[in-house]
Parts: C-alpha cells; sequence; structure tokens
C-alpha cells in the first residue's frame, strides 16, 4: 500500500476519533447568576452551593447524556446591571446551554428581555410573580410568588380574626412586588391596611416607623423584605414593646434571620417551604423524603438548610430532568419539556407547569410557620 494511503486513512482515523472524543468531552454547560455577596448573600450562598453539591454528585456519577456538566457562575452582588451584563456573557461567550438563576427578584426582571432575545430557557429562583405574569416564552420560577406568600398570610390573620394591618416593607425589586399584592389582595381577604411604611434596605434601624404604627389601631404588623433588615425590624419591635403579631415573608425563611434576630423572632409567623419542617411532616407527604434526602446532603457538606438553597436544587433538577426528556441540549426542545414538567416533587411543593403556568405552584405548597425557641413550628 502506497503511504499516500496511509496518511490519507491515517487522517481520516484521527479526524474521526478525534471529533468523537471532542464531542464525548464537550460539556452540558449550566449557567447562572447568583447573589453570593452583598445583601442578598443568605440567599445566593447556599443557591450555588446547592448547584455545586448536585452537579458534582451527577458528574461523580457518569454525568448528563453521556457527557460531564460544566456550572458557569458569576456573584451579582444583587446588582442588576451586573446581572444584565453577566447574563450576556453566560449566552454569548459562554454558550450556555440553559440558565438556572438569579437570587433576587430584582436581577431576574433586569435580564428577562435579554433571555426572551436569545431565546434560552430560564429557570429563576426568585420571588416577584411578576418574573412569570404575564407568561414569558423562555422564562420559569421555581421560588414561590409573593402573591402567593401575601394571600397565605392574609388567609392565616383571618383565620384569627385580625383584620386591620400595618405594612412596613424594603425598597428592593422583591420588597415592592410584595407591597403591591399586600395592597391588592387586602379587600379580597377583607384586610383593612391601616398603616403603610418603607424603608432602605440599607438602614439600621426602623423605629421612626414603627412608632408611627404603634399609634394606629393595626392588629397585625406585616413586613415584606428580606435580607437584615427585616431582622432589625423585627428587633426594634421587641425594642419599642410592640406586642402586636409580627408576620414576615418567605424572604427571611432561613436560620440567619432567626440568628439576627434572636430572641425578637420569637413568635413571629410566615409562610414557608416545607424544607424548614420537614421532619413535621406527616410519613404519608409525598415531599418528606425528598425534603429529608436534599437536607441530609446539603447539612453533611454545609451546615443548616435554607429554603433558599432548595430553590437552587429544584431548579437544576427540572433543569437535568428537561434535558433528559429531551435526550439533547437543543434549546427550543428543552423549553418545550420544562413546560411539560407534571407531577414534579421538589422543596417547594409539587410543580405541574402548563404554557399559562410557568411557576406550577399551588397554595398549599406553602406552610405557615411560626418561630419558637429558636426554630420552625408548623401551626397550620
Amino acid at each position: 500500500m502506497s503511504s499516500r494511503w496511509w496518511k490519507i486513512n491515517l487522517a481520516v482515523f484521527l479526524l474521526l476519533v478525534g471529533g468523537s472524543l471532542s464531542s464525548a468531552a464537550e460539556p452540558i454547560k449550566i449557567g447562572t447568576f447568583l447573589s453570593v455577596t452583598g445583601p442578598a448573600s443568605f440567599l445566593g450562598d447556599p443557591e450555588l452551593k446547592t448547584l455545586q453539591m448536585v452537579i458534582g454528585n451527577l458528574n461523580a456519577k457518569g454525568g448528563l447524556l453521556g457527557r460531564k456538566i460544566e456550572l458557569i457562575h458569576y456573584d451579582t452582588g444583587g446588582n442588576a446591571k451586573e446581572a444584565v451584563d453577566f447574563v450576556k456573557r453566560l449566552i454569548k461567550s459562554d454558550n450556555v446551554d440553559i440558565i438556572v438563576g438569579g437570587t433576587t427578584s430584582g436581577d431576574t426582571l433586569a435580564v428577562i428581555p435579554d433571555i426572551e432575545k436569545e431565546g434560552i430557557p430560564l429557570i429563576s429562583l426568585a420571588g416577584a410573580v411578576d418574573i412569570v405574569e404575564p407568561v414569558k416564552k423562555w422564562v420559569f420560577k421555581v421560588a414561590h410568588s409573593d402573591r402567593m406568600a401575601v394571600a397565605k398570610i392574609y388567609d392565616d390573620l383571618r383565620k384569627r380574626g385580625l383584620t386591620k394591618v400595618a405594612l412596613i416593607t424594603g425598597d428592593g425589586g422583591f420588597d415592592k412586588s410584595g407591597r403591591e399584592q399586600l395592597r391588592k389582595l387586602a379587600p379580597e381577604y377583607g384586610m383593612v391596611i391601616v398603616a403603610d411604611e418603607a424603608y432602605g434596605n440599607k438602614d439600621t434601624d426602623m423605629t421612626a416607623q414603627l412608632t408611627k404604627i404603634r399609634a394606629t389601631d393595626a392588629q397585625a404588623i406585616i413586613n415584606f423584605g428580606f435580607g437584615q433588615a427585616p431582622a432589625m425590624v423585627t428587633k426594634n419591635i421587641k425594642q419599642l414593646g410592640i406586642k402586636l403579631p409580627v408576620y414576615q415573608s418567605h424572604g427571611v425563611a432561613s436560620k440567619t434571620f432567626i440568628d439576627l434576630a434572636g430572641d425578637a423572632a420569637e413568635g413571629v409567623r410566615l409562610p414557608a417551604a416545607a424544607l424548614v419542617v420537614a421532619e413535621q411532616l406527616p410519613d404519608a407527604d409525598l415531599q418528606k423524603p425528598v425534603l429529608l434526602a436534599y437536607k441530609k446532603h446539603y447539612e453533611a457538606q454545609y451546615g443548616p438548610v435554607s429554603t433558599f438553597g432548595g430553590h437552587a436544587y429544584d431548579g437544576v433538577i427540572m433543569a437535568i430532568e428537561a434535558i433528559k426528556r429531551a435526550d439533547s441540549v437543543n434549546k427550543a426542545t428543552v423549553r418545550d419539556e420544562i413546560e411539560k414538567t407534571k407531577g414534579f416533587i421538589g422543596t417547594a411543593g409539587v410543580f405541574n407547569m402548563t404554557p399559562e403556568d410557568h411557576m406550577g405552584l399551588t397554595l398549599d405548597a406553602f406552610k405557615i410557620v411560626e418561630i419558637r425557641n429558636g426554630g420552625w413550628k408548623i401551626v397550620e
């Protein structure tokens, strides 16, 4: 045989083998933009750790579709402009296949125009109902919405015979969206808003606003916010000797809030995912095995679990399952499979997505919990 024949066939062989190896080695890329530092760090930090844990475990078992998964992460610090820049980088430079994030409503809302323009699936971990209402083709979310939280709080107040409420909210996107829902749903639940105070999320004292609330005939106080500010509100309420029932939003469903607020947190109620009370659920509850498994794995590596890490778990597992069903990373096909998600048992509840509902949770996904002796207790 001529040397030319060998050269040609060797070139073809190397091309085929090299192409095969290259294809096999090419990872599936999951992008994320989270608030790991800044005021929302106690949300973003467990989210990133959860994504790393889940993807690390899956890669140790061989990956997905015979390929490793690469997590590409950027820390927004809670800055919406940074979020937009990072998402553009994830799409155009990093060429990710899907995005799971961001942490805050402000970050997520800011990136939606680019997500829709570029046509890439996004599973958000943030709370604002505006993220998915009206429905956006490429955008989904796994965190309970602020509307659900407000409905759950108002329902609990109504059961207690309390109808006059004082609102105090922060200046972030999540806070403002929550305030809007508090005002919007009040008539439906027979609530009368007797005070409506606001603060900056970087403020360290809210006694002026709370003193105004104390002068009203409010029967309960609702603080809608996240970060360190709600803990300060809670401490200020105790310092002023205000004895009214206090409700917080699901934005504080973390041991960090209890630690920051200290004994002032005792008796505070809020709507939360079942994750924080997993052991208290009946054995027949469909979520219980999922919750306990996630809790066990997370706490073995990182310490106390939070609902925010749970949202990351739901988002990345939902993405992985959609890619499995699609048997590819074709963005349009994966998007369609996310939208077809049915009976998916996550930490936030049981998800049933539809073309009209890109969150897929019902109100029973929330539990009303009360802080007692430094822990969570189901009261409903």
